[in-house]
Order: structure tokens, then C-alpha cells, then sequence
């Protein structure tokens, strides 16, 4: 397995993570939990190194999950989990990143994972009701008493970013980032650059579309978070089939599976992004890190980036409710 830094904070880590989240939240059926537990354990022994969790998953049950498979190989991996929800009766209710609910928040997270410290620690979305600089002195102090080692922001803007960054360096950034979304290539990227902040990559496969998956004629259950996602819808899944044969295409070139070439291409584009992908099979697992033998030429990034910039995607890709959550 080959490993990547995420910028200058010197935090390193398998080139491709595991995004656990679908485990157990959002993407059903799940696993038994035996099974989950063996998929990640193998997933250790396959290289794998970063495994990413976060408190609202479930609430806690993915943190659950997570700590009990990772227990005995603790000093090898890197475990990344989130705050910012204030959740009630099992229920998240809203955002929160007050400093009391981020202590609360921290402390809960590390019984659940069985740890001592939390290798990367992000603020799942960011507060308007909290200014960023508060936020970074509280995780800061937690820093200091050895709970948390690095810490970044999920789904924030360059302007959030920045302010956070000035106050407490930040290890990475995380959000949405394909070959279906590449918004954050715009301001986002460029301003990681300069400041030597590492990028992980969540949803690297589409939420499953750039697999090959699905078509028009897919239907989710309601409880699958995708059946409430414009871009799913059977009209814009059909749209979107373009997308899917440049995939198609390229994968045959190289004698790859549209999955290998959609996170080859993300691996690709920075040698400090680190996708993310979830799976519950062991054979996808296996795919997912087969990409990392597939290179591209110069020519041939310039070539896919080319097609990709005259392919229109159809739909959003959050429902309006969740893209409000989003960061500035």
C-alpha cells in the first residue's frame, strides 16, 4: 500500500482510506456487525491505514463499530472522527460547536473508539452561530492535553478555512470530491496549496453511481439517503449515463473497472488528496485498492479532464436542506 502526507502537518496515510460511514448509517442494508468488523479488520491487513468515523453516524454506532475492529491494531492506524451536531435522545437536532459540546462530543468519541487519542479530529460542518477562531483555541487545547493529534474541517470554504488555519494549523480539509464533483478544484484547492493543508476526498465513487451501478430503472429505498438526492432522481441518473461510458471507456483502455479508474483519477489530480471510499464487500474492498496501480499520463489527465469539462452533470448533489450546511 502506498502512503501520502496530508500537506505539511506530517500526519501520513494509506493512499486510500476507508470511509465507514455506510456501515452503518445512510446506505442500508447493513452488515452484520460481525461481518463489518471482520471487512475492516481485513481491510488493516490489506494496508489500509485510515479509517474514517464520525459521532452523528447512527448517532455513535459507527464510532462503536469502528472502535471494536481497530482495537488491536490501534498503534498502526489513523482514525479520523467528527463533532459539530448537538444530538438528543439518539437524535441529531441541529448544529453545535459550542466549546462544551465539542469537550462532550470528544470525550464520548474516545470511550466509543476505545482509544486515548483521536489521530484526526474535524468539525463536521460548519457553526454560523460559532466563530471558527473559537472553535480551533478549543480543539487546540484538547490538542495539548493529547486528545487529539491533528484536526481539519469538513465541507468549509476558502474564507473559513483560512481564519481557522491562522488560529491552529489544520492537516486537512475534507468534502465531496469526483469525477462527478469537482467544485472544489475552483477556490478550495488552490488556497490548500498555499496553505500545505492535505485534502480527503468523500463519495469518491459518486455514492456508488461511478461504479456502474445504477441506471434509470433504479429505485432506493426511502430509508437510502440516495432516494432523496436530486442527482439520483431516474431523470438525472439517465443524463448522467454520459458521465458513466467516458468512465467506461477509459477503464477498458487500461483494463481496470470504472470504480479502479474514477479513484485512480482522484489519486491523480494532488499528491496530497487521499480519497475515501466505503464499502461493505470484500471484493470491492479489494477493487477499491487495486486503483493504485493505475497511472495516467500527463496527456492522458489532460485528455480525461478535457471530456469530463464537456460533460454536464444533472441534478444537485445534496438535497437544498443539506447543501445549506455546507461551509463558506
Amino acid at each position: 500500500m502506498k502512503k501520502r502526507k496530508l500537506g505539511n502537518s506530517g500526519l501520513e496515510v494509506s493512499a486510500i482510506g476507508f470511509g465507514c460511514m455506510g456501515m452503518s448509517h445512510s446506505y442500508p442494508p447493513f452488515p452484520e456487525k460481525g461481518e463489518a468488523i471482520s471487512l475492516l479488520r481485513s481491510a488493516v491487513e490489506l494496508g489500509v491505514t485510515f479509517f474514517d468515523t464520525a459521532e452523528v453516524y447512527g448517532p455513535y454506532t459507527n464510532e462503536e463499530l469502528v472502535g471494536e475492529a481497530l482495537e488491536p491494531y490501534r498503534d498502526k492506524v489513523v482514525i479520523a472522527t467528527k463533532f459539530g451536531f448537538h444530538i438528543q435522545n439518539g437524535k441529531s437536532d441541529g448544529l453545535d460547536s459550542r466549546p462544551e459540546t465539542i469537550r462532550k462530543a470528544v470525550e464520548g468519541s474516545l470511550k466509543r473508539l476505545r482509544t486515548d487519542h483521536i489521530d484526526l479530529l474535524y468539525q463536521h460542518r460548519v457553526d454560523p452561530n460559532v466563530p471558527i477562531e473559537e472553535v480551533a483555541e478549543t480543539v487546540g487545547q484538547l490538542m495539548k492535553e493529547g486528545k487529539v493529534l491533528y484536526w481539519g474541517l469538513s465541507e468549509a470554504g476558502v474564507q473559513t478555512v483560512r481564519r481557522a488555519h491562522a488560529v491552529l494549523p489544520l492537516a486537512a480539509i475534507q468534502s465531496e470530491y469526483s469525477m462527478w464533483y469537482r467544485k472544489p478544484e475552483e477556490e478550495l484547492f488552490p488556497a490548500l496549496e498555499e496553505l500545505g493543508v492535505g485534502f480527503v476526498a468523500f463519495s469518491p465513487l459518486g455514492k456508488g453511481f461511478l461504479t456502474g451501478r445504477f441506471n434509470k430503472d433504479t429505485r432506493f429505498d426511502s430509508t437510502d439517503f440516495r432516494s432523496s438526492i436530486p442527482r439520483f432522481k431516474p431523470e438525472n441518473l439517465e443524463i448522467n449515463q454520459a458521465l458513466l461510458e467516458l468512465i467506461k471507456d477509459i477503464a477498458a483502455k487500461k483494463n481496470a473497472t470504472p470504480a479502479q479508474i474514477a479513484l485512480a483519477w482522484v489519486l491523480a489530480q494532488k499528491p496530497w488528496i487521499v480519497p475515501i471510499p466505503g464499502t461493505k464487500k470484500l471484493e470491492r474492498l479489494k477493487e477499491n485498492l487495486g486503483a493504485q496501480g493505475i497511472e495516467f499520463s500527463a496527456q492522458e489527465l489532460a485528455e480525461i479532464n478535457e471530456a469530463l469539462s464537456k460533460i454536464n452533470i444533472a441534478g444537485e448533489r445534496y438535497p437544498e436542506e443539506s447543501e445549506k450546511l455546507t461551509g463558506r
